[in-house]
């Protein structure tokens, strides 16, 4: 079996975004130009699925004023997986860093329903790509 890389992963999540994965209350700001935006909260639980670690979540600042909140990845040794940085302007600032411990399933009231989707179309493109490695390619 060909294990999976990081690369893959990302291509997979990336590729799965849209506006139907993003918060949905900011989804009449999502646009193609900038697809992570409003991504990061299903995009951290797909990878927290994927790849284990802790769940990050910092302060989105602009003039100072927390304006949302922004959430990441911590794998071991401190290494930090980000996929959805690239969505903020240089006007929003992320500040801070805080472990959040991932609560169950059944207890979301938010974003279920986008991060079932997301983390759906990200198994099925992963499956996909798997499944087209050449067993000799395999190893």
């Amino acid at each position: 079996m060909t294990p999976l890389l990081l690369a893959d992963i990302e291509r997979a999540v990336r590729s799965s975004w849209n506006a139907d994965t993003c918060t949905p209350e900011f989804r009449s700001r999502w646009s193609p130009d900038n697809p992570a935006r409003d991504q990061c909260g299903v995009t951290a639980m797909v990878l927290n699925d994927l790849l284990g670690g802790e769940l990050i979540r910092g302060e989105v600042l602009v003039n100072g004023e927390r304006v949302d909140y922004h959430w990441w990845n911590r794998l071991g040794m401190g290494v930090e997986i980000d996929l959805t940085r690239e969505q903020f302007g240089p006007e929003e600032i992320v500040t801070g860093g805080t472990v959040i411990p991932r609560p169950p399933l059944t207890e979301w009231r938010r974003l279920r329903e986008e991060y079932e989707l997301l983390r759906d179309r990200v198994m099925e493109k992963l499956d996909r790509a798997h499944a087209a490695v050449p067993a000799s390619a395999a190893g």
